[in-house]
């Protein structure tokens, strides 16, 4: 029999309605202040059985607030997730029909890019093929600030990348969509989109570059985890996703640090 939701978990629960998603951090901070603040029992390492109670509440409903990891810095989030819409048409009620349109080409040129990014150009030239309404330079540019504001997209110098909030409420879609072309993370297995793959034709695995960072730490000669062959990517610096976690910055904000990959398409 699950447990009951006290004043703590309804408290928890409802920023996490008004934010959509948080980051770890503000999860911890958030869950230390819902329980002393309703004078319940706080246990510094349980948040994800305080939040277990919380969704198995929520399952009637079919929601659930899933974890999920940024693929620019290797940060965990805690997004609120609605399980009954498994395709884009759960964004229908923020946006227009040749948004939306807008919304799913985008998501298609970041898929299928090698970078797991599209650029501001390809994104322009698509809004000018829309089959529901064509969209003008100035009227895309405003959508695109729409959907980073809104947290679905990030960009960084002119190149968008799928956020991690759009990933976690996504996955399901994504993969049913995109089963040829989606990969896990040999790492972590959440989907790989910005990462580092192996070079072995008959391997091919791919790894997040902060998971890269970790796994490969310390180990002057790398090799691949799967197959064995030589690692010939270069390893980033562990300091920088460490020093990045140590900020106690605003989702958005961390969310918008991507590295700007060149692009080549997986499909070339």
């Amino acid at each position: 029999m699950s447990r009951a939701m006290g004043d703590s978990h309804r408290r928890f629960l409802q920023t996490m309605m008004s934010n959509g998603i948080i980051s770890a951090s503000q999860a911890e901070a958030l869950h230390k202040h819902c329980c002393e603040t309703h004078g319940a029992h706080y246990v510094a390492d349980r948040l994800d059985d305080f939040i277990n109670v919380i969704n198995s509440q929520l399952q009637p409903l079919f929601m659930y607030i899933r974890k999920g990891m940024s693929e620019e810095n290797g940060l965990e989030y805690y997004a609120l997730v609605n399980m009954t819409d498994t395709e884009i048409t759960r964004m229908a009620s923020d946006y227009a029909d040749n948004e939306l349109e807008l919304f799913r080409k985008t998501m298609d040129l970041i898929v299928d890019s090698e970078s797991g990014s599209a650029s501001s150009t390809d994104i322009l030239n698509c809004a000018d093929s829309l089959r529901t309404k064509k969209l003008k330079k100035k009227e895309t540019e405003h959508v695109l600030n729409k959907f980073v504001q809104d947290k679905w997209l990030n960009e960084k110098d002119g190149e968008y990348t799928l956020s991690v909030r759009c990933v976690v409420e996504m996955e399901q879609y994504m993969r049913t969509i995109y089963q040829d072309l989606i990969k896990v993370c040999h790492v972590c297995h959440n989907i790989a989109l910005q990462c580092q793959m192996c070079e072995n034709p008959a391997c091919g695995i791919k790894v997040h570059l902060p998971c890269a960072a970790r796994y490969f730490r310390a180990r002057s000669d790398p090799h691949c985890p799967a197959c064995n062959d030589f690692w010939p990517h270069e390893i980033p610096e562990m300091q920088r996703f460490q020093s990045q976690s140590s900020q106690n910055l605003p989702s958005s904000t961390r969310e918008n640090t991507a590295p700007t990959p060149s692009r080549r398409s997986r499909r070339s």
